[in-house]
């Protein structure tokens, strides 16, 4: 088809013949808000990297999580903020830890939303990294151990799914046989599967207080120059359990989710992650872009590469957006 025998500007020219052609579509059911809950009762603290998202006590947390619920939103996943630390992350895994006892009053407040936690120690160890550390690095195997407890106790407290980020080797077959060796079995494993060491999570950092106090996490998190390793390592987590594959970040790893998505076909998450978020807010604030129309882009970028799922801290904005059309 060459001009002028065809003229794509004859679909262009009319926004309904645009949207009937569409051919992606952004939905609020893909949508997965991350929150950040705060030990203590009347915080409500601004990110100051990430304008509009919340450190909160469960109080707090619960209000906003109704707000999105309403709003169409269908999940929440929860970071933990808690009391103190530790050098092996206690109150991850404890009965009555600020994740498990905000689980609880979500479930009991805003039964309908469906409530997803992050599985990992960083933001309750002293030290900052995702596991035991030994010998100046992360353990991988004293730390599934903690990992699959942890999964358990929010198990326990009663979420509807759970979301293992640490990057342990064998961590999804382990928490998976914990699951089900304690009556859990139908709860879904979604897999940060592909989780690069990316200089994107800074704001987040500041957000669940979980910076690493000396080193880095390139020993267990991907190198950003590799590409035939993600197809490795969704691989071995379906292999080992898991339900939904994410990778993250997101944006400068589109080309990582659509590899991903030819070579699988469960359903794939990806991260919009909080620097992605912070130059949105950034740039917009300043003047430079339009945030509504770059905050859409990115969605459609998501979802065109194909990913099925998309945490977002946008998730309220886009879920108003797609509302009014």
């Amino acid at each position: 088809m060459f001009f002028p025998q065809y003229r794509a500007r004859r679909i262009r020219g009319k926004e309904v013949f645009r949207r009937m052609v569409r051919e992606t579509s952004l939905s609020v059911n893909d949508l997965i808000y991350p929150m950040f809950s705060a030990f203590g009762s009347g915080i409500r603290k601004e990110v100051s990297s990430m304008p509009g998202i919340y450190q909160q006590s469960i109080e707090h947390l619960v209000a906003e999580a109704q707000e999105a619920f309403e709003l169409g939103i269908p999940a929440v996943i929860l970071f933990g903020i808690p009391e103190m630390k530790d050098a092996v992350g206690s109150d991850a895994y404890a009965e009555h830890g600020i994740i498990q006892e905000t689980v609880r009053e979500l479930k009991k407040q805003v039964p309908g939303l469906a409530v997803i936690t992050d599985v990992c120690l960083c933001e309750y160890t002293d030290h900052g990294h995702c596991g035991v550390i030994k010998d100046g690095d992360v353990d991988n195997d004293s730390t599934l151990e903690l990992l699959c407890r942890e999964a358990l106790s929010h198990a326990l407290a009663g979420v509807d799914m759970v979301a293992p980020s640490d990057m342990m080797d064998g961590r999804i077959q382990a928490i998976r046989m914990t699951l089900d060796a304690n009556g859990f079995d139908n709860i879904p494993i979604m897999s940060y599967a592909v989780k690069y060491a990316s200089g994107y999570y800074g704001p987040f950092r500041e957000a669940a207080e979980s910076a690493p106090q000396f080193g880095d996490r390139r020993s267990y998190q991907m190198d950003p120059a590799n590409r035939l390793e993600a197809i490795r390592e969704a691989a071995m987590d379906l292999e080992e359990g898991a339900d939904i594959i994410m990778v993250k970040p997101g944006l400068p790893y589109l080309d990582i989710v659509r590899e991903v998505r030819n070579e699988f076909n469960l359903p794939l998450a990806v991260y919009n992650v909080s620097g992605e978020y912070s130059m949105v807010k950034a740039a917009a604030r300043n003047g430079w872009i339009d945030e509504e129309r770059v905050v859409l882009e990115t969605m459609f970028s998501f979802k065109r590469a194909g990913a099925d799922l998309i945490l977002t801290y946008h998730a309220k904005d886009v879920a108003k957006l797609l509302k009014r059309g």
